[in-house]
């Protein structure tokens, strides 16, 4: 009777798994065909996308070498290319070189360039900040004003370029002789438990320079 039951239940399901394929089958099948097309689609972008980066990567190489070989007009035509058809940080990078080479020209072009990187919102935040750290070193000296408060801004809190913000902001106290200014921003850096090695190191002679800066006044 066990047995006799076991089979007609065996029975009953296949039965009601026939009625169900034979109601849903073809939007299973649909579901799997969709399924599979979207893997396949995603696997094939994500490989050309890392073609391109690999591809990029080689020719921000190549510019930096045609740099280095005083061949700046055959870098700015590869870095343009980049800058317009590279994946999303390459393309950044590029932008970022043309920013420097226009800088060693035309500071104010250097500048503006930078400032556009810095406000482009598509583009990696870190490298939004490393633009506006650039941009504002170019500024330091000739436009203060413009400088200061976008280094002050990157040297709080734990972003990335907080180490450089302090100590461009401690030299430029030091340059215009506000030495107790100096000396916080240098004490910023000592403290931060992440300050890279080679400045601690240089953080020796900063040290040196804001105390002596008052006795050398009073001489």
């Amino acid at each position: 009777m066990d047995q006799f039951t076991r089979e007609v239940d065996e029975e009953y399901r296949r039965a009601q798994m026939a009625a169900l394929w034979k109601r849903f089958g073809s939007l299973v099948v649909s579901v799997l065909v969709v399924v599979v097309v979207g893997v396949a689609g995603y696997t094939w972008w994500e490989a050309r996308e890392r073609q391109r980066a690999e591809a990029a990567s080689l020719a921000l190489y190549e510019a930096s070498s045609l740099v280095e070989q005083g061949r700046s007009d055959e870098a700015r035509a590869l870095l343009s290319g980049l800058a317009d058809d590279a994946p999303s940080a390459a393309g950044v990078l590029a932008r970022l070189r043309l920013a420097a080479l226009s800088a060693r020209t035309d500071i104010a072009a250097g500048v503006a360039a930078y400032e556009a990187i810095a406000a482009d919102g598509a583009a990696p935040a870190v490298l939004r900040d490393l633009a506006r750290l650039r941009g504002a070193l170019l500024q330091i000296d000739s436009a203060p004003d413009a400088a200061l408060p976008v280094l002050q801004s990157l040297a709080a809190g734990e972003g990335a370029f907080r180490h450089t913000a302090r100590e461009q902001l401690g030299l430029a106290a030091l340059r215009r002789g506000d030495y107790d200014a100096a000396g916080e921003w240098f004490d910023r850096v000592a403290v931060d438990s992440q300050t890279p090695g080679a400045l601690r190191q240089r953080l020796a002679v900063y040290s040196a320079l804001v105390a002596a800066g008052p006795l050398g006044a009073a001489n």
